[in-house]
């Protein structure tokens, strides 16, 4: 056996051992906390607190003040958009802007819907929208029953059967849309009108709408602090 398989053979022997002496022997005592001659040992007092000393005397602790009402406590801010103009993205970010700016405030989203006569003609296209997909499906059924000649132009879009029924449903759904579109971001504090993208023709910016909503709520609360006054 060589020098390098005794050394590999050793080691593990001797940490073996090694371990073995190190688990049977006892700990050593702990060290003696007796003084050295000619030294002095000084205790360390606390120092009192400051309610021992009859010059200081402990002031009486008051309850936290809580802060009630605040500008927005009790106001609703309704942003009316239109919903089928993708507007609602808009509307939410506004919404956690004034949310967060103003706590205590309401903030309520809703569609604001078009005039009477576009919503009326928004129904009818659906129905002229089917009507005609059936006509070009089963015109030479329908005209005859009807006691009605087959005119020439049904034969123009029976020749192109799909792009006719394709350009029908696109051409309905694109009217149905723009008569259901109002166009409208109005903003209304407490029932007031503070921003129109009707009148104003373009969005609020989020540092304008929260300076009006400032203004109008500063000006609301002070219209009621002097009515409480009067009274």
């Amino acid at each position: 056996m060589d020098r390098v398989h005794f050394f590999l053979l050793g080691l593990p022997v001797f940490l073996l051992c090694s371990d073995l002496l190190n688990l049977f022997t006892p700990p050593p005592p702990p060290p003696a906390s007796h003084p050295k001659p000619g030294h002095h040992h000084h205790h360390h007092h606390k120092p009192p607190l400051s309610s021992d000393f009859p010059e200081f005397p402990k002031f009486p602790e008051f309850p936290a003040m809580k802060a009630e009402g605040g500008i927005g406590h009790g106001s609703t801010i309704n942003i009316n958009f239109c919903a089928s103009c993708s507007y609602r993205g808009t509307a939410i970010t506004m919404k956690k802007m004034l949310e967060n700016q103003f706590p205590r405030i309401d903030v309520i989203l809703e569609n604001y819907p078009p005039p009477m006569p576009k919503r009326l003609l928004a129904k009818v296209v659906p129905v002229v929208q089917f009507g005609v997909i059936g006509i070009i499906m089963a015109g030479e059924q329908i005209f005859p029953m009807m006691g009605i000649m087959t005119p020439s132009w049904y034969y123009s879009l029976r020749a192109n059967k799909f792009g006719s029924i394709a350009s029908t449903w696109l051409l309905g759904n694109f009217l149905q849309s723009f008569l259901q579109s109002s166009g409208a971001f109005e903003v209304y504090c407490n029932d007031e009108l503070v921003f129109s993208k009707l009148k104003e023709g373009r969005f609020p910016g989020e540092i304008e709408l929260r300076d009006l909503v400032t203004k109008k709520l500063s000006t609301s609360r002070l219209v009621h602090d002097l009515g409480e006054a009067w009274s």
